[in-house]
C-alpha cells in the first residue's frame, strides 16, 4: 500500500474530479481514496479507465456508508461501488463510520475478502472501544483504520492500540481542512524555510516519518506535485518531537463522542 495517496472528499463536480484524479495518476499517485458517500465513485472510475495504468499498479479504496450497514445491504452497496468504479476488485474496502449494524457489514466483508473481491478490509473512525470490540468479535482484524489524524489531533493512544494489532493508520484531512490557520503555524513556517519546502510538505513528511499513510486532497496541480515530493529531505528526531508538542489531544473536525454528531451522520441520506 502506498504511503501517500489522493483523497477526493468534496470533489463532487464531474470535470473537477476526473481531471484531478487523471492529473494525480499522471504525476505518479497510485493510491486513490473515495467513498460511497462522496458521490464521485463513477468519476474516479472514469479517470482510472482513461489513465490506462495497469490495474495491478493501482491501490483503490472506497467506503461503505452507515445507511447501508448490515450483511445484505453491504454486499449490495459493495457491488454498486465496484460497478461505479468499473473495477473487478477493490484493494481496500472500509466501514465509513462506527455506527449502525457494522457487525453484519464486517461479516459480509470477511466473505468478500475470502472470495478475492477485496484484497484488504478495514474501518474508519473507530476509536479504541469500538475497535477492540470489533476485533474480539470477529475472525479478521482490520488491516487499516482511517482516522482524523493531524498535528493537532495525533491520536497517540489509539496508535499504540493499533500497533498492538498491526493495524495500519491512515490519516484523513492531514491538513485539518485548513482549519486553525495550520499553514500559518510559525514552527511549520520555520521548518519549511529551513528545508525549502512548503508547510504542507512538512506536515506530510511528519506523517511519513511516523509511518502514517496520508490521503491529502487537492485539486491544484502544483499542490498535487508538491505533496508527493517528500523523498529529498528528512526531519530530525528533535524536530519530530517538537511537532509532537502541537497535539491538542482532541478532535478538531469529527468528534464521535458528541451525540449531536451521531444524529447528524444518521441524517445523511442519499440515493444510490
Amino acid at each position: 500500500m502506498p504511503k501517500l495517496g489522493l483523497g477526493v472528499y468534496q470533489i463532487t463536480d464531474e470535470f473537477a474530479c476526473r481531471n484531478t484524479v487523471e492529473s494525480a495518476l499522471d504525476i505518479g499517485y497510485r493510491l486513490i481514496d473515495t467513498a460511497q458517500a462522496y458521490h464521485n465513485e463513477k468519476f474516479v472510475g472514469d479517470a482510472i479507465k482513461q489513465s490506462n495504468i495497469p490495474r495491478e499498479e493501482l491501490f483503490i479504496t472506497t467506503k461503505l456508508w452507515l445507511a447501508d450497514t448490515g450483511y445484505k445491504s453491504t454486499i449490495k452497496a459493495f457491488e454498486n461501488s465496484l460497478k461505479k468504479l468499473g473495477l473487478d476488485y477493490l484493494d481496500l474496502y472500509l466501514i465509513h463510520q462506527p455506527i449502525g449494524n457494522y457487525y453484519g457489514s464486517w461479516k459480509a466483508m470477511e466473505e468478500l475478502y475470502a472470495s478475492g473481491k477485496i484484497k484488504a478490509i478495514g474501518v474508519c473512525n473507530f476509536l479504541p472501544d469500538r475497535l477492540v470490540d470489533l476485533i474480539l468479535s470477529h475472525n479478521i482484524i482490520p488491516a487499516v483504520n482511517q482516522i482524523e489524524l493531524h498535528l493537532l489531533c495525533q491520536q497517540q493512544e489509539l496508535l499504540k492500540l493499533m500497533k498492538k494489532y498491526d493495524i495500519k493508520p491512515m490519516a484523513w484531512a492531514p491538513f485539518i481542512e485548513g482549519k486553525e490557520k495550520i499553514f500559518e503555524n510559525p514552527l511549520l513556517i520555520s521548518l519549511a524555510k529551513k528545508y525549502n519546502k512548503t508547510t504542507a510538505q512538512i506536515i506530510l513528511k511528519w506523517l511519513r516519518q511516523n509511518n502514517i499513510i496520508s490521503i491529502p486532497k487537492s485539486t491544484n496541480y502544483t499542490h498535487l506535485q508538491e505533496n508527493i515530493q517528500l523523498n529529498n529531505f528528512t526531519l530530525t528526531a528533535e524536530e519530530l518531537d517538537t511537532l509532537t508538542q502541537l497535539d491538542k489531544k482532541h478532535s478538531i473536525i469529527l468528534d464521535l463522542h458528541d451525540i449531536n454528531e451521531v444524529y447528524r451522520l444518521h441524517n445523511i441520506k442519499f440515493i444510490q
